[in-house]
């Protein structure tokens, strides 16, 4: 089973809070994990960013649209419960509250106006949060992944094609970048410069120098297996180095990544999507094209509340 789409989770918890009392986000989730016949693992899911459940996500944004609805009130912070509203509309007994429902509402209505979304009726079905089953939260994630996405195949076709040299600067600016080398000019000197034993190149692990990694740097074209990994490796028994990196343009195998984790050196295999990836979060060879700062509500500013 998947988490439902927070739709789906504004019925049930209205129903909750008919019992008139207050109530917390927290002592509600159980109760509505219950309701939704949701799983442990339903409940663990996060969202792409890893910083909240999608559950939880799903169930605040739902007691947010109610409270906009005025089916929902906020005596206090943190605290919300049914308002006379909410109780008509359960008596009522309607078989789904959702945002096309809630749209009845001129309060609804003008918070959807306010924030520029086209009210129900204007050439809309009524549900204008991009994928029905999303939340704003959600949607914004949704949207920044896929463009990520978009951004690291771009990279790896540019890669591919570029010079081998041009390949052995980006091992260079990535390292540095990620807090490895000393300087550029020790970086520089030190990758390309072995060549020994399918060594390409040696790097310092931090700015003093206490420990050295050594580099292999290949864009191959097919899948890379363990007979490769596996030769890198005895390299680095004959230098008696401990700590290793292989990066390719393509992928590993499974037999190769499970080889890695079985023998006593450190080996991290780096695949062409984690090299973009690396690349996009270190800002190696891409630039900042906009930037959104997400807000929210300070509540330490109504702490009289």
């Amino acid at each position: 089973m998947a988490v439902p789409g927070f739709q789906e989770f504004m019925l049930p918890l209205l129903l909750i809070t008919s019992d008139g009392n207050d109530h917390t986000l927290a002592d509600v989730l159980d109760r509505l994990s219950r309701d939704l016949h949701l799983t442990e693992d339903d409940r663990r899911e996060m969202l792409p960013s890893g910083r909240k459940t999608r559950f939880e996500d799903r169930a605040a944004w739902a007691q947010t649209y109610l409270r906009s609805a005025c089916l929902l009130e906020s005596p206090r912070r943190g605290v919300f419960r049914i308002t006379d509203r909410g109780r008509q509309v359960l008596r009522n007994g309607p078989a789904r509250v959702d945002i096309a429902f809630l749209s009845q509402f001129p309060e609804f209505q003008q918070l959807r106006r306010s924030q520029g979304q086209r009210p129900p009726g204007d050439g809309g079905d009524g549900s204008e949060v991009p994928g029905p089953d999303q939340t704003p939260h959600e949607a914004l994630e949704t949207s920044y992944q896929n463009l990520r996405r978009e951004l690291a195949q771009d990279l790896l076709q540019r890669v591919k094609a570029a010079p081998p040299a041009f390949f052995e600067q980006l091992v260079v600016d990535l390292l540095i970048a990620m807090g490895y080398g000393g300087s550029r000019r020790d970086a520089g000197e030190a990758i390309g410069a072995s060549g020994d034993g399918g060594i390409d190149g040696i790097i310092k692990e931090d700015k003093l120098g206490l420990d050295a990694i050594y580099i292999q740097a290949k864009r191959w074209e097919g899948t890379v297996g363990r007979p490769v990994v596996q030769a890198f490796a005895g390299s680095l028994e004959g230098q008696r180095a401990r700590k290793g990196v292989l990066i390719t343009t393509s992928q590993f195998s499974q037999d190769a990544r499970t080889y890695v984790e079985r023998i006593e050196k450190k080996i991290v295999l780096i695949d062409g999507e984690q090299l973009t990836q690396l690349m996009i979060d270190h800002g190696v060879a891409v630039a900042e094209v906009a930037s959104y700062t997400v807000k929210r509500v300070d509540l330490d500013y109504f702490g009289a509340e």
